[in-house]
């Protein structure tokens, strides 16, 4: 199963559609948000693409009341954790959270597979020697908002355990010579 992760989208609409909708286009079946997507209709830009989404809020919690509403409607698709959230996609274990320290922190216990954060603004893909003898991976993709940083988001298979940063890449606006065809 291919998942995009993404986090701190800080309102930015386009970026956030591009990155998931690039990721759809590869292959992902659903999509992490590590927090502060701010506006809850942010989300309007990403839940026509059908996919499911797992997020947490971050420091930058804008309207909690309406993302836990948006979050109720089924046909959303919206899995809405709170300040932290744990799930299983593809038989792995994921931990969501918004802040590194935090993510760090339960990527040791060695509970999980998959530890994913945001609010760095920079993308890092590590591997944690753990408390169990094992390793576990924690990812924060970025800004995909590309807010004081470039605009980044991940794409991982999580069968593989392999995962890659990648750039966001907004749609080309038309020009004025082909707005004048159109």
């Amino acid at each position: 199963m291919n998942i995009c992760i993404v986090s701190d989208s800080h309102d930015h609409r386009e970026h956030l559609a591009a990155a998931v909708s690039e990721a759809k286009q590869l292959g992902a079946e659903a999509v992490i948000h590590c927090g502060d997507l701010v506006a809850p209709s942010t989300l309007h830009a990403i839940i026509p693409l059908g996919l499911p989404i797992h997020l947490v809020h971050g420091n930058n919690t804008g309207d909690l009341f309406h993302l836990s509403k948006l979050a109720h409607k089924p046909e959303n698709h919206v899995h809405y954790y709170g300040q932290d959230g744990s799930f299983v996609l593809a038989g792995k274990r994921i931990f969501i959270v918004h802040y590194p320290h935090y993510a760090k922190a339960m990527a040791l216990t060695g509970d999980y597979d998959l530890v994913c954060n945001g609010h760095e603004h920079r993308a890092v893909i590590e591997r944690i020697a753990n408390i169990k003898g094992g390793e576990t991976l924690r990812i924060d993709p970025g800004t995909v908002g590309g807010v004081s940083a470039p605009a980044t988001y991940v794409l991982g298979d999580l069968e593989k355990m392999e995962f890659e940063i990648r750039p966001v890449r907004l749609p080309e606006a038309p020009s004025d010579r082909q707005k004048a065809w159109a």
